[in-house]
């Protein structure tokens, strides 16, 4: 079974830490921890399965989305050997703003 490269972009980074911050703030830091490591857990299992989720039409080529326990979408582009967490969304924000510029790099 081919195996996929998963790398997290600085804007899927900068979305996990806002998150733990805000879990920790409205829970504990147990929670957010735990929480957090369960999303890690179901962007690292992209490495067998890069192709699950619903494909995203447009400018992006392999773009793809999951959910993650009805409150996180994660965007993920799939490539030949890699798959690239492009951000990670909490509370079903708007993902248009979110996809502007993704098809230039």
């Amino acid at each position: 079974m081919k195996r996929y490269e998963v790398s997290f972009l600085a804007e899927a980074i900068a979305d996990l830490d806002r998150l733990f911050i805000y879990i920790a703030e409205k829970s504990s830091y147990e929670i957010a921890d735990g929480y957090l490591a369960r999303i890690e857990r179901l962007c690292l299992s992209l490495r067998s399965l890069p192709q699950r989720g619903t494909a995203v039409a447009g400018d992006v080529p392999g773009l793809r989305t999951m959910g993650f326990e009805h409150r996180v979408t994660i965007q993920f582009r799939v490539g030949e050997e890699r798959a690239e967490i492009l951000r990670i969304l909490y509370g079903g924000r708007d993902l248009g703003p979110q996809l502007e510029g993704l098809s230039e790099t």
